[in-house]
Order: C-alpha cells, then sequence, then structure tokens
C-alpha cells in the first residue's frame, strides 16, 4: 500500500527468508563463515543457534546460494517434527533417492551409494535440518549420528548442519555420543544498536529508497521496543511506513513510532 508514498519499489520489511534482503551484519557473517568452513573442510557436523525472530533461516537460505549445485549435492529438511521411523526416509527424499525396497536398511544402502557416487564426481554431500528444535525423539539424533559414520580414513562423506532455537543446543547436550560429533557451533544474538540501524536503512536500501526515512529518533526507538531481533524489527517497521503513509509523514520520526507501537 505505502510503497510509491515512500519512494519504494517494493515492501522492505517483508517477514520471509529472502536471501536478497540477508544483511551481513558481524555476527550472521562470522555465522555464514562458520558454517561454509565445516561444508568445505569436511568438518562433519556444525550446529547455528539463535532465538526466534534472529534471521537463522535466511541466513541458512543464503548459506544454500553459496552451494554450488555443481560442487555439493544438498538436501534440507525443514519440518523435523516426524516420528523416528519417518525421519530416514524424508531425508531420502530431499535427495531424491527412491523409497522402496528393503525398509531402512535399503535405504541406507542408497544413501552410502549416493555419498560414494558424489565423492567419486568430486561433490560434497550435505544435509541441512532447520527447526531442529521440534524433532521429537531423542532417537532421531542416533539416526544422525549413525550418518555421519560414512566416512574414509580421512575425510567425513557428509556434513550435517543442524539449525534451530536455543533450546536445540540443551537437546543435543543430552545425546553426549551426538553432542561430540557437532565441531562447529555459533549463535546468533540480537543487533546491538548499530547494526539495527544499519540493517534497517540496508533493507530500505534493497528495497529502492533513495533518501534516508527514518529519524535518528525512530531509530533509536525501533531498537530499544524490538531489542535488536531482526522479525520485531521488520513488524514495526512495517507498521511504521503503514503509519506514516496513513497519516501523509514525509519521514518516519519518534512520534510515528510510537503511534505504530500502539496498534501492536
Amino acid at each position: 500500500m505505502y510503497e510509491a508514498h515512500w519512494g519504494l519499489n517494493r515492501s522492505p520489511f517483508q517477514n520471509v527468508p529472502d536471501p536478497d534482503f540477508f544483511f551481513p551484519a558481524g555476527q550472521h557473517r562470522e555465522g555464514l563463515a562458520r558454517l561454509l568452513y565445516a561444508v568445505r573442510y569436511g568438518k562433519g557436523a556444525a550446529m547455528l543457534t539463535g532465538a526466534v525472530g534472529c534471521g537463522k533461516t535466511t541466513l541458512a537460505r543464503a548459506f544454500i546460494l553459496h552451494l554450488n549445485a555443481a560442487r555439493y549435492d544438498v538436501g534440507l529438511v525443514t519440518n523435523p517434527a516426524i516420528p523416528r521411523a519417518e525421519f530416514l526416509a524424508e531425508i531420502g527424499q530431499q535427495f531424491g533417492l527412491p523409497a522402496s525396497g528393503n525398509g531402512k536398511v535399503g535405504l541406507l544402502h542408497r544413501f552410502n551409494e549416493r555419498l560414494a557416487e558424489n565423492r567419486s564426481k568430486d561433490r560434497e554431500t550435505v544435509l541441512i535440518v532447520d527447526e531442529g528444535q521440534a524433532i521429537l525423539e531423542r532417537e532421531v539424533f542416533e539416526e544422525l549420528r549413525l550418518l555421519l559414520n560414512f566416512q574414509l580414513n580421512d575425510r567425513f562423506l557428509l556434513t550435517l548442519v543442524l539449525m534451530g532455537q536455543p533450546e536445540l543446543a540443551e537437546m543435543v547436550g543430552a545425546v553426549e555420543q551426538f553432542a561430540q560429533r557437532i565441531a562447529i557451533r555459533f549463535h546468533l544474538k540480537g543487533l546491538d544498536q548499530k547494526e539495527a540501524r544499519q540493517y534497517i536503512a540496508f533493507r530500505l536500501q534493497r528495497a529502492g529508497a533513495e533518501r534516508p526515512l527514518f529519524t535518528a529518533e525512530a531509530l533509536d526507538l525501533v531498537w530499544e521496543r524490538t531489542a535488536g531481533v531482526p522479525r520485531v524489527i521488520n513488524t514495526l517497521c512495517d507498521l511504521c511506513l503503514l503509519e506514516g503513509f496513513a497519516s501523509k509523514a514525509s519521514v518516519v520520526d519518534g512520534r510515528v513510532v510510537r503511534r505504530a507501537l500502539a496498534t501492536l
């Protein structure tokens, strides 16, 4: 509704994991670098955690874009809240493996063949499990641990990347044998005040803004009221632009932010 009023060509604060709006804040850049390191150097398993709304899924999409299809065979499980008996089948489906024949044993054989085939073609195999805190059964972590047993003398044939909310770290920690396999760990937090200002400006510029749309007071208020959580920043800033459009404001100032806050 408000794009033309603010001189934008698209909505800047949609809460969807669009990698085009991936903001490389220091911690997000470091998190991405650690995941890429885990994959490129065959570290076996990595885990990225973060509070709700801190940008894990957007980072995951940016991470996948860095994995060239000619070099990496990627399977992505986005809904791991399924019974253990179905979990391996879901992984197989994400890699396009046929489901028929000899149940779990047959599936593991086909998966091993896929790993060996990828290795012979100098391709890396990467399994990403997003929303890991939704895993229903402790035994699923044992299944994932066993997948990491597919390895050569000098390297893993599979890199597992787990992503989820902070409780995922507790769940993994309760399964010691699996926890020991996690070579790379990183935790995302909310943005600090400087990063939040840069984040808002970045998204506005991506959406076509050619001038500052938020005053310094407005930016400070947004950061204070959102604790620097990107998803909450998006929600509030979107409401601010809508409120400013409705009141025909030329800029989002403190008054506009306070009116937007009243609608939350």
